[in-house]
């Protein structure tokens, strides 16, 4: 099944310099061609279609297009180009031109704009962007979102979608037997906070299935649990599903940033003690500042015990199931009840490439099918079973499938471990030196997931004491060193205090783009040193 012909996916490219580009103070621009007639006319009820792909001026704009985009991929990834070209937001509309106006415009302003965007927007293919839990495009993932876009489907019913919707099914299996799920299934959804918020959704059913039809107010407080280094999504969550933000209950984490079961047992018996239900337990596996993995089966024995619902947030830290040196960070998945996790994030897929696999199949529908008419009809001349469109809450649904299966099809599952391996090698390398080099400070001094946070201490403050002044010195030093960097565009990479540990601001790097080297993790130091030593 899904065999791809053993042709080129794309036609050759032509006149395109993959020299490095010198970017220093100079934009040096590729030729835009002309194209002097506008979009349409007045006279179109009279005329072919000026906007129809026929026409060889749309040909030829999109094919400049694909050529310009192409450019400004290699510039990113050879780090030819800044990671950004940072201006202020009243500089920045100041040079864009957004106004639209009532006449129609022509394909080279179009193209014109195309290239403004390009050249405004930072560059996350670029190794050297290491800000988000996302870095990085694989280039056949791309090849699945240019397809997905022009194909412009739903993924909803097998009559508008039938390749995606058995290409779904196909990878939904494989995706819940590598979590240990023998009878699982999932979706895919528009991010990870909406994975954990389906999860919230399915739990709230198995306490009460009159909640769905009678409503929230229909059974006694429902309680949602979690670490302190969790992700914000519960705490959405709860307000837009009607848990209440004051229903959530924080649990501590040990000095690693992983949730301790024993606090997490006691605060279920008090919630249980109260009156109240607990509903939903979520752990972690991939904390978002720390990396930090929760023991799943010290939580799931937990669970057991009091017949809660088990989720895991496994946006970031998902990918190290994909590894055999790394997957025991997800030792237990298999006893939870549903995971959450970013393809777009260790595995470097495109945004957005997000899961919600549950354990049980049947589940999903049960939770969420309203059987809309205009869809589902039960007579249709193929097995509806095909339609999947009520498995979540969604009508519309973009087919993020595709880019998945064409990306893991391209690397295979062993390229895919090595993808993880990568980062986790990287990453050792930055800490180590990190550890020998003087000026820096690491905030754990061993990583769970690819996350490395440290403190930078400029030479005025080095070998003095470190007290509260000290640290309020230090606070200030991260924020000056970003506004640095982004300006001089060498690298992009993001900061944060973390106030349930009493730590004032850090340099959080986070280490997944799959062009990265040893050496770009010299770079960093190299650059902090640069732009921080005498502040």
């Amino acid at each position: 099944m899904f065999t791809i012909p053993r042709t080129r996916l794309f036609t050759r490219i032509t006149s395109i310099s993959v020299a490095p580009r010198q970017w220093s103070g100079v934009n040096i621009e590729p030729r835009i061609p002309k194209y002097n007639r506008p979009l349409c006319t007045s006279s179109m009820a009279t005329e072919s279609r000026h906007d129809a792909f026929s026409n060889p001026e749309v040909q030829k704009m999109l094919l400049d297009l694909h050529k310009l985009m192409i450019q400004d991929l290699i510039n990113a990834e050879t780090k030819t180009s800044p990671v950004c070209n940072f201006k202020q937001p009243e500089d920045l509309m100041k040079t864009l031109d957004l106004n639209i106006g009532n006449d129609p415009t022509t394909y080279d302003a179009i193209l014109t704009a195309c290239k403004s965007v390009m050249d405004h927007c930072v560059k996350t293919a670029s190794p050297r962007f290491m800000n988000q839990l996302y870095s990085g495009i694989n280039p056949s993932c791309l090849a699945g979102s240019w397809l997905t876009e022009i194909l412009n489907t739903n993924l909803h019913t097998y009559e508008v979608a039938p390749v995606f919707v058995l290409m779904e099914k196909y990878m939904m299996k494989k995706l819940t037997s590598l979590l240990g799920f023998e009878n699982g299934d999932g979706v895919t959804t528009p991010g990870g906070s909406f994975a954990n918020m389906l999860g919230m959704h399915l739990a709230r059913l198995q306490v009460d299935p009159n909640i769905k039809s009678n409503g929230m107010g229909s059974s006694r407080k429902l309680v949602l649990f979690t670490s302190t280094e969790a992700h914000y999504s519960i705490v959405k969550g709860a307000s837009f599903l009607g848990f209440g933000e004051k229903n959530i209950i924080k649990v501590e984490t040990d000095e690693r940033g992983m949730m301790k079961a024993d606090v997490l047992d006691q605060k279920l018996k008090m919630c249980k003690d109260e009156g109240n239900v607990p509903a939903f337990v979520m752990a972690t596996t991939g904390s978002t500042v720390l990396g930090s993995c929760d023991d799943l089966n010290a939580i799931a024995d937990v669970c057991e015990k009091h017949k809660i619902w088990m989720h895991v947030d496994a946006a970031w830290g998902g990918g190290v199931i994909l590894s055999e040196k790394h997957k025991h960070l997800m030792n237990g998945v298999h006893r939870a009840d549903s995971v959450a996790w970013n393809i777009h994030k260790m595995s470097t897929g495109l945004i957005q490439c997000s899961l919600f696999l549950v354990k049980k199949k049947g589940q999903l529908e049960e939770c969420n099918r309203f059987n809309a008419e205009y869809l589902f009809q039960p007579d249709k001349h193929y097995d509806v079973s095909y339609d999947i469109g009520d498995k979540t809450i969604q009508c519309g649904r973009k087919v993020d499938i595709f880019k998945l299966w064409l990306m893991w099809r391209s690397r295979g599952d062993t390229g895919m471990a090595k993808q993880v391996e990568n980062s986790f090698e990287n990453a050792k390398h930055l800490l180590d030196g990190l550890k020998r080099r003087e000026g820096f400070r690491v905030v754990l001094p061993e990583f769970q997931c690819p996350n490395i946070c440290f403190w930078y201490i400029p030479k005025r403050l080095r070998g003095k004491e470190e007290n509260k002044e000290w640290w309020g010195e230090i606070s200030k030093i991260a924020p000056q060193i970003k506004r640095k960097m982004m300006e001089q565009g060498t690298m992009m990479i993001g900061y944060n205090p973390l106030t349930t540990k009493g730590y004032v601001n850090f340099f959080r790097v986070i280490i997944t783009n799959p062009m990265a080297t040893k050496e770009d993790m010299d770079f960093i130091l190299d650059e902090m040193d640069r732009l921080g030593s005498d502040l």
